[in-house]
């Protein structure tokens, strides 16, 4: 795919060095456009050797190919990373002074924008018109991150993550601008496996790696939603935009989702909590025994969080969508069990995955059905899982009308 970087004058352009090498490694044909002030930051020597292409930001170099024009005609996909709050405002009042500007203005494919500045230029009323009036003409305006800012400062406003920022762009590359379905939404999504402590170094857990419920939000994320991702013990980058609230253990986990989602249009339980905790947890190291013996845990079992969110329904019109990890048994197949397990529950919709062999756990794709209680059956096949993520979502706006 022909690929258009842009690249707006701030300090986060280094960062877009990477999207670039990634984009590249992904086999796809690159062209940066960076303005005179993103040269300030990262010469052209280094755009020009990373995409293997020659790099300008005037109208007036090569002006008998037209570039102002050509390029933007022949993109699948424009990204703009960073784009700096003058870019933004450029780009929504139609003012072409550049060969970037230019090409916004007549390019016809999905155009991405990556917000990066200070908070108070975020959060300014004239930005978050302009943002407003992009994402209305169907540009796609990705929310900014949260965290250390130029200098001392820390705040929302810094460059999401070049791996984030690629994963996104792959997804409207693949589905064209992603729809906004929610927004004006809130939703919440867990992600991760809970641990029970044995003792301060020992727990039970599981092996879940949180990989499909950050998905899940990045594609909320994506489709307008405000979102609130209860992470346990995940080891990921955070999504950008997404509020997300740490814990630890399934008590933890199930206090953070019932707060959140008493505000929530929907609630999507992709976390793994643990079925069972230890009936005392000592607060020294259990040591061997001098004759070999091991120690006896005495197990009580950890509330059901999906069947208290499904029986309870905190809002009026709530969606609630949980997970099955399921592998057959002498009882019944995956489908069978996880059937049972949507009448037992009694939530909307349910995510069923086969993870005979230890499948899905911590891997880059999956592969579903999602079972309704309506009695629809819906095979997602394998494929990234931001794609499974969307598929899940598909199903979630279709029931909030």
């Amino acid at each position: 795919m022909r690929i258009v970087l842009g690249v707006a004058g701030g300090i986060a352009a280094y960062k877009s060095c990477e999207v670039l090498r990634r984009l590249k490694e992904s086999g796809h044909d690159v062209t940066v456009v960076p303005t005179a002030a993103a040269l300030e930051f990262v010469g052209a020597p280094t755009w020009a050797a990373l995409s293997g292409k020659p790099v300008s930001s005037e109208v007036w170099d090569g002006v008998h190919e037209v570039p102002h024009v050509r390029i933007g005609q022949e993109a699948d996909l424009v990204i703009v990373a960073p784009a700096t709050a003058d870019l933004l405002a450029k780009a929504a009042h139609g003012l072409a002074d550049d060969l970037l500007t230019n090409t916004l203005l007549t390019a016809r494919c999905p155009v991405l924008f990556v917000p990066a500045m200070h908070t108070e230029m975020w959060e300014h009323p004239a930005t978050q018109a302009n943002v407003a009036a992009l994402r209305q003409r169907g540009g796609q305006v990705m929310e900014p991150a949260e965290g250390r800012l130029t200098g001392k400062d820390t705040g929302k406003g810094r460059l999401p993550e070049p791996l984030e920022i690629v994963d996104l762009a792959m997804d409207v590359l693949a589905r064209g601008r992603v729809s906004q379905d929610l927004a004006g939404r809130h939703v919440v999504v867990s992600a991760g496996g809970t641990r029970e402590f044995l003792d301060p170094v020992r727990f039970l857990g599981n092996r879940s790696s949180g990989r499909q419920g950050h998905a899940l939000a990045r594609a909320a994320l994506a489709r307008g939603a405000e979102v609130t991702l209860v992470a346990a013990n995940v080891s990921l980058p955070e999504p950008a935009g997404a509020k997300v609230v740490p814990v630890t253990t399934t008590e933890e986990l199930r206090v953070a989702v019932l707060r959140a989602a008493a505000g929530a249009d929907a609630v999507v339980m992709a976390a793994a909590p643990a079925d069972f905790r230890p009936v005392h947890s000592e607060t020294a190291k259990i040591k061997k025994a001098a004759d070999g013996s091991a120690p006896v845990v005495e197990l009580v079992q950890n509330p059901d969080i999906l069947k208290e969110l499904s029986t309870e329904r905190l809002r009026d019109g709530q969606i609630v969508v949980g997970f099955a990890a399921e592998t057959g048994d002498e009882t019944g197949s995956v489908l069978d069990l996880a059937r049972a397990k949507l009448a037992r529950k009694g939530c909307d919709l349910l995510v069923v995955n086969d993870v005979s062999g230890g499948a899905v756990f911590g891997a880059t794709d999956n592969e579903a059905v999602i079972l309704a209680a309506d009695g629809d059956e819906v095979p997602v096949p394998r494929g990234s899982k931001t794609e499974v993520a969307h598929a899940i979502w598909d199903q979630v706006a279709a029931r909030l009308g």
